[in-house]
């Protein structure tokens, strides 16, 4: 599948086809909530973005931030030529599980070692994710973890056929 043309971004937006490669983190101090079974999980306001070429942000939340019991180890682990080797989460909240549905890096990258104690999950996987009172829009497909706000535009990458680009 040949890539859309990049959507030209409006002065109060960025296209992640100007994210770099590799990728950038960066400090985000926008107010970020994550709700789960109808119970607010987390609120902060002291997180960072990790900006890839062709992805949407991801967001990296500080565990200390999360509810008290609102996170678990689950099984597995996998790898990032950036960030390194990822442990998985389950994330739990009024009476409901969302199974292996965060992830943090235990022993990250120098290029990346902000990112220990911080923690990435799928919006899709809750009940809601919010950015400064907006709700995100999950990136398409089940492998990537960005999200989708109006300050961000694609087109972006995991949906079928954009595996290569």
């Amino acid at each position: 599948m040949k890539r859309p043309d990049r959507v030209v971004p409006r002065r109060d937006q960025e296209s992640v086809w100007d994210y770099p490669r590799p990728p950038r983190l960066e400090r985000c101090e926008q107010r970020i909530v994550v709700v789960l079974g109808g119970e607010t999980i987390l609120d902060t306001r002291s997180a960072y973005r990790v900006l890839e070429t062709s992805h949407p942000p991801s967001y990296y939340l500080p565990m200390n931030d999360f509810a008290a019991g609102s996170q678990r180890a689950a099984a597995g682990s996998s790898y990032c030529e950036w960030k390194g080797t990822a442990a998985y989460l389950d994330l739990i909240g009024g009476g409901k599980v969302a199974a292996r549905s965060a992830w943090h890096y235990p022993t990250p990258t120098d290029a990346f070692a902000d990112l220990a104690g911080h923690v990435a999950l799928y919006a899709a996987a809750v009940d809601s994710c919010t950015v400064d009172g907006e709700l995100v829009v999950p990136q398409p497909g089940g492998f990537y973890g960005g999200w989708i706000t109006s300050r961000v535009v694609g087109p972006f990458k995991g949906t079928p056929g954009t595996a290569y680009w």
